[in-house]
């Protein structure tokens, strides 16, 4: 699997993402991380294995403290892929507003224009 679609799939789960809020904050250790969880280390395990699989985060050993860190180049590389499309839908709807604009001042200035009505000539008795 691409290093875009790992991200994607890491980031498919909400406790993953909070997982990656939290080390946004600064590295923090398994049980530092796992405290605001309701499920087990094992648990909280897997998720950080996915995330670490996907390049997202990084453990390393200092002394007895394992401490996860996150890694943002892949967040990076998936932001520039959103970018793309994001540019494309702006630029749509950046014409739509102009089609409707145009739409409103055709609207607006055929009410404005004088109606024009046929005067009947009254016969002469």
């Amino acid at each position: 699997m691409d290093r875009l679609s790992l991200t994607f799939s890491a980031l498919a789960d909400p406790t993953r993402r909070a997982i990656l809020a939290r080390l946004a904050t600064g590295a923090a250790s398994v049980n530092e991380i796992a405290a605001p969880f309701a499920m087990s280390l094992p648990a909280i395990s897997k998720h950080l294995k996915v995330l670490e699989r996907a390049q997202l985060i990084a453990r390393s050993k200092e002394a007895q403290w394992r401490p996860c860190e996150l890694k943002a180049e892949p967040l990076r590389e998936a932001d520039a892929w959103i970018e793309q499309y994001r540019q494309m839908w702006e630029e749509r709807f950046d014409r739509l507003d102009a089609y409707l604009m145009e739409l409103q001042a055709k609207s607006i200035a055929a009410k404005a224009a004088p109606v024009k009505t046929t005067k009947t000539k009254k016969k002469k008795s």
